[in-house]
This record gives structure tokens, C-alpha cells and sequence, in this order.
């Protein structure tokens, strides 16, 4: 850990959430292919991941592959599936060993069919872990879950298994893909971009938001913990005033 600042282990983000951006402008400053960008930044998970579960973070959130991704040359998205399969394999034991629960968001029906079995294989492994719960957002859009979670409370309004006067914010939660997780306290972007590229956007309603320049696969653990830093020195008002929070 950096030397110049400590962390408060009282408070600690529930939920980190990362947006893993810069793999491809790393590889393109070296004069590699993209994909070796990719195989790079495996290394910043496995660090990241292990960093996380040694504060005792509850749950970490990696933003893996976008439904916009689908739309890459299939060259790279054939690597980067590769990748997804031999990542979830060898690190299987890693997980285990720091009592990892795996779990994924997003449509993982458009995944293909060797990758979704390696994935549900290491989630079923894996789902009697009673650490911090590691969630890959894969072939996942923010946008697209809104729009399945309208769809079903609208079925259920049709089918009169549910009143339009009882639809609150928890109704909506409990029809997100993250319905059994709490909210994202600190979304992390690397690479210098500064948005959310359609991750968590209700989740992330009041998260923290931290941008880096750096670019992911060379993302360490003491970035991590700089932008835990960051996060502790905040005041979350959640709407309220300062003298209110006192």
C-alpha cells in the first residue's frame, strides 16, 4: 500500500463496481494486437480481485463485456471469449482458496455455448463460498436489464399478480439482474474516459464515481486502495444536507 495515506477499514465501500477500460490502447502504445491487451489486463483481475477480498469487501462488480461489444471484430471477440474460458478455469482455484462466491449479470444466452458452461461450472463450484461475491458483468447492458425488467412487471400487472399502484423502487430492484445485491457505493473507471458506458445506472444512482488515467492492465492494487482513499475522504449525503449527516 502506498505509504502516504491509511485506510479506514470502518469504511469500507459494501460494493465496488469497476468499468475495466484501456486494454486495447495499451496494447496499441506497445505495437501489439488487442488482444494481447486483453490477456494483460487478466493479471490487473486476478490482483484486483485478491486486494478485495483481503479488505473484505462484500461484493466486487467487473464490467467484462458489454452487449455494445458484440459489435467488435469477431477476431477479437473470439479472443476475448477465449480468454473468459481459460481466466475462469485457471482461477478457479483462487477463488476457492479466498472463499470467493462467482456470479454474472447479463444476457448469457448470447455467450457461446463452451464459454456459458465454463462460467455456470465455475459459478456451481463456487456457490457455497461465503466470502465476497465476484460478479462479471458479461454480455450486459444496463438499458437492455431496465427494459427486461419492465417487460416482467408488466406481465405481472396483465396477469393481475401485481396492483400499478404497488410498483415502487423495490418492486423494480427485485426485477434487475442484481436483485440480490446491494447497490454500487464506488464505480471505478480506468484508461482517463469519463462515463458509465451503460453499467449500473440504477444501481449506481448515488455510487461514487473515481476516474484514473490508468489503463487497466496496468491497474495494481495500489490503485485500488488510492481509489478506496479517495472514496473514504467523500461525504455521502444521499440527498441531505451536511449539518443533517452531523
Amino acid at each position: 500500500m502506498d505509504n502516504t495515506f491509511t485506510l479506514d477499514t470502518a469504511k469500507m465501500p459494501r460494493h465496488i463496481a469497476i468499468i475495466m477500460d484501456g486494454n486495447g490502447r495499451w496494447a496499441k502504445q506497445k505495437g501489439l494486437l488487442r488482444a494481447f491487451g486483453h490477456e494483460s489486463g487478466v493479471k490487473s483481475v486476478r490482483e484486483t480481485v485478491e486486494a478485495c477480498a483481503k479488505l473484505k469487501i462484500g461484493f466486487l462488480t467487473l464490467y467484462a463485456f458489454s452487449t455494445e461489444n458484440w459489435n467488435r471484430p469477431k477476431l477479437e471477440v473470439d479472443a476475448l471469449m477465449s480468454i473468459l474460458m481459460n481466466s475462469l478455469k485457471k482461477e478457479l482455484p483462487t477463488m476457492q482458496k479466498n472463499n470467493i462466491k462467482l456470479n454474472t449479470i447479463g444476457n448469457a444466452n448470447m455467450l457461446p455455448d463452451r464459454a456459458r458452461k465454463q462460467l455456470f461450472e465455475v459459478i456451481a463450484q463456487t456457490k457455497e463460498n461465503t466470502g465476497m461475491v465476484l460478479t462479471l458483468a458479461l454480455s450486459y447492458g444496463s438499458r437492455e436489464e431496465l427494459v427486461a425488467a419492465v417487460k416482467q412487471i408488466c406481465e405481472q400487472v396483465n396477469t393481475n399478480t401485481l396492483n400499478i399502484a404497488d410498483i415502487n423502487e423495490e418492486v423494480i430492484n427485485n426485477h434487475l439482474y442484481t436483485h440480490n445485491m446491494p447497490d454500487a457505493d464506488l464505480v471505478i473507471r480506468t484508461s482517463g474516459e469519463q462515463r458509465i458506458s451503460n453499467f449500473l445506472l440504477w444501481q449506481a444512482a448515488y455510487a461514487e464515481l473515481y476516474f484514473t488515467d490508468i489503463l487497466w492492465p496496468d491497474f495494481r492494487e495500489k490503485d485500488l486502495h488510492q481509489a478506496i482513499f479517495s472514496y473514504q475522504k467523500r461525504e455521502r449525503r444521499f440527498g441531505k444536507t451536511s449539518e443533517q449527516l452531523k
